[in-house]
């Protein structure tokens, strides 16, 4: 779905006892790229200080020592391609959300791309959005009313600071080998399990019937 919130905004559940209270809801939005420095705070390391790390650590939200996440923008790509860009204000309640390109959802009027699997990241399945929709989801969590300069007095604003944010977040990227090219998703049967010898790999059931 892009970077629809019906697409990115699952839930996430952790369980510790004795560590973590128990029954507490938390209402920020995190990311996936949270859990490397949180993983590297509960075990005493320290995360790279040699490039830009996109997550912060969990900790202090799930302890209850910070209400708010550390994320003042969150990024959401779709492949390779950065379709929506999200801002919490700091000093505001308000979280806007701005797409700069969404998936072209089948059949027209869907909610999702039937009977194309998944929707496309790019090409002709998807629209570019310019100017960009933008939303507040305070107000509008479904996302179904998008803000215009006519109906949203801060429209220009918002656009021009979730931009200079998506800028700056670019600037951070250093191009990596792609891990689903074709080369790396082709079956290696080298390195599957092999209770024989390689190539001939098959397996028989012992004695015991184990």
């Amino acid at each position: 779905m892009g970077g629809w919130e019906g697409g990115i905004r699952v839930p996430g559940i952790f369980h510790w006892p004795g560590v973590l209270p128990a029954g507490r809801v938390i209402g920020e939005p995190t990311s996936l790229m949270d859990v490397f420095p949180t993983v590297v705070q509960l075990v005493g390391g320290e995360v790279p200080q040699d490039r830009v790390i996109d997550g912060h650590s969990l900790v202090p939200l799930l302890q209850g020592a910070e209400a708010r996440s550390a994320h003042e923008f969150l990024f959401h790509y779709c492949g390779q391609h950065l379709h929506a860009a999200r801002w919490h204000q700091k000093d505001s309640g308000s979280v806007w959300k701005v797409h700069y390109t969404t998936p072209q959802f089948h059949p027209e009027g869907a909610g999702a791309c039937y009977g194309r699997g998944v929707c496309p990241c790019s090409g002709e399945g998807v629209t570019h959005h310019r100017p960009p929709l933008l939303f507040d989801l305070s107000r509008d969590p479904s996302e179904a009313r998008p803000l215009t300069p006519d109906s949203e007095p801060l429209y220009h604003a918002v656009i021009a600071r979730v931009g200079a944010a998506v800028s700056e977040h670019r600037q951070t990227l250093s191009p990596v080998p792609q891990q689903f090219s074709t080369s790396n998703i082709l079956w290696k049967p080298w390195l599957q399990p092999c209770c024989g010898h390689f190539p001939f790999c098959s397996c028989h059931e012992d004695g015991d019937g184990l």
